[in-house]
């Protein structure tokens, strides 16, 4: 029987799942505006790297830059993932992060330099970061993380 609570094709609470899909278009939207500021949105760092070292340096440096953000953005989401199969450290972790971003936006540092709706873009996976938060913590979703899953499945 659900109580409303409860996504019937998963079995997790929906505020986990609401979570889960708030931290997963955290990653993406990180993910487009490292994009758009490496090849898109004048000056990139792409040309302004190409400007100060060189273009074979500039490549080399952007595609050092991608490997450490997949790495980042993979652990974020495997983190994410142990949240939604209920660990309690990881809701915590995600907790940590999330007011990390928020902290960071609303401190200044994540200041950005140019139109309004560059400054919101860059915004956006913070916020999304931090809205994410919200629904692992609500009294519905507590038990999700209460409950220990058996070591045999």
């Amino acid at each position: 029987m659900t109580t409303g609570t409860t996504d019937t094709r998963s079995g997790r609470p929906r505020q986990i799942e609401a979570a889960w899909r708030l931290t997963s278009a955290a990653v993406a939207a990180e993910l487009l505006v490292w994009f758009l500021g490496s090849f898109v949105a004048p000056p990139t760092s792409l040309d302004e790297l190409t400007e100060y070292a060189g273009r074979d340096t500039a490549i080399l440096r952007i595609a050092v830059e991608a490997a450490v953000l997949a790495v980042l953005l993979g652990a974020w989401l495997f983190v994410a993932a142990r949240m939604r199969a209920g660990r309690g450290w990881a809701r915590t972790a995600l907790a940590v992060v999330g007011a990390g971003f928020l902290t960071f936006r609303v401190g200044g540092l994540g200041t950005v330099e140019g139109p309004a709706w560059w400054a919101a873009l860059n915004a956006l996976p913070d916020l999304l970061a931090a809205a994410a938060v919200v629904p692992m913590f609500l009294p519905e979703a507590r038990a999700h993380f209460l409950t220990r899953p058996s070591p045999t499945g």
